[in-house]
């Protein structure tokens, strides 16, 4: 578990982040959000002490992270920067393998867990003894994942991970993402400015403006209690959008019959519609359950915004 309160960093008399406080849960992901200058990433560089606080006090797990020493904190926190982060002079392997250098891995146990991760995250072997600029944008940041989770750290941070990657690559990463094995055992800390990518892959959102912390809350009650106007006018460019995704199929009436589309496609009570309506959209036969889901989801919606 983490725990921030009441921390302040100023930089040059002006404050960068202005006496937030949140708490990150353990196996939760809380997501940073905010436009450029908003204080997330200074935020999420005073949890391993990258950047020191002002004021205010860090718990990890109970514990000061101002009375421990920064390289302690860091071996059990892994660390995703932006554009990867990876270091050009450095093979693959030896980028991989900077962490379990440090701790003085046996060089077997390293390779096998590199082997490990590189096919949980599709990349392909021979990548290994290639360069960094030898690599997609899309293989760059899976390698910046995989050498953020060698050490297996029960805490990760993110920084602007996905932030360079075309629309495709980065929604084939935010699937994997989801469904890696290993990222649903950590607490992660994620900081975006792309507010889809905060729904997608947040269970819990701050976002903030000016160093503040404007509103906490599930992606629900982000779109359905919100705390006042700024919150409404962040969010409504993306509004009905993000609806879709935030509702899934347990959500919609019970009354209306869907085992058509949970047998052919798949779906569980925890599909979203968004994803609901990518499948149907494709798919003929399926017309008059597009029409019911289309209504279930207003009917719904309707007593969300009531």
């Amino acid at each position: 578990m983490i725990t921030v309160e009441s921390v302040s960093k100023n930089f040059n008399g002006k404050k960068a982040v202005d006496n937030i406080s949140f708490q990150a849960n353990d196996k939760e992901v809380i997501v940073l959000l905010g436009t450029s200058g908003c204080g997330k990433t200074t935020t999420l560089k005073m949890l391993n002490r990258l950047i020191e606080p002002d004021s205010g006090a860090i718990f990890i797990d109970g514990k000061n992270i101002l009375e421990q020493k920064p390289e302690e904190i860091r071996r059990g926190i892994g660390f995703v920067m932006q554009h990867s982060g990876l270091f050009p002079h450095y093979t693959i392997q030896q980028n991989i393998a900077v962490v379990p250098d440090l701790l003085k891995w046996d060089t077997k146990k390293t390779k096998r867990r590199t082997q490990e991760l590189i096919h949980k995250l599709h990349l392909p072997e021979d990548i290994l003894n290639r360069f960094p600029n030898e690599l997609s944008g899309g293989q760059q940041q899976r390698v910046g994942i995989a050498r953020a989770l060698i050490a297996d750290s029960p805490i990760l941070l993110m920084d602007e991970p996905f932030g360079a990657l075309d629309n495709i690559t980065k929604a084939n990463i935010h699937s994997e993402f989801k469904s890696l094995e290993e990222l649903k055992n950590k607490t992660i800390i994620l900081v975006t400015h792309d507010i889809q990518e905060a729904f997608e892959l947040g269970h819990k959102i701050c976002l903030m403006h000016e160093g503040k912390i404007i509103q906490t809350g599930t992606p629900k009650e982000m779109l359905y209690q919100q705390k006042n106007d700024f919150v409404k006018k962040f969010f409504a460019e993306n509004r009905l959008l993000l609806e879709y995704k935030v509702a899934t199929l347990k959500d919609m009436k019970n009354d209306i019959d869907f085992s058509r589309l949970y047998e052919k496609f798949k779906f569980s009570e925890h599909t979203s519609l968004w994803d609901v309506f990518q499948k149907l959209s494709t798919d003929n036969w399926f017309l008059e359950d597009y029409e019911n889901l289309v209504r279930a989801f207003n009917d719904y919606r309707k007593l969300q915004i009531i």
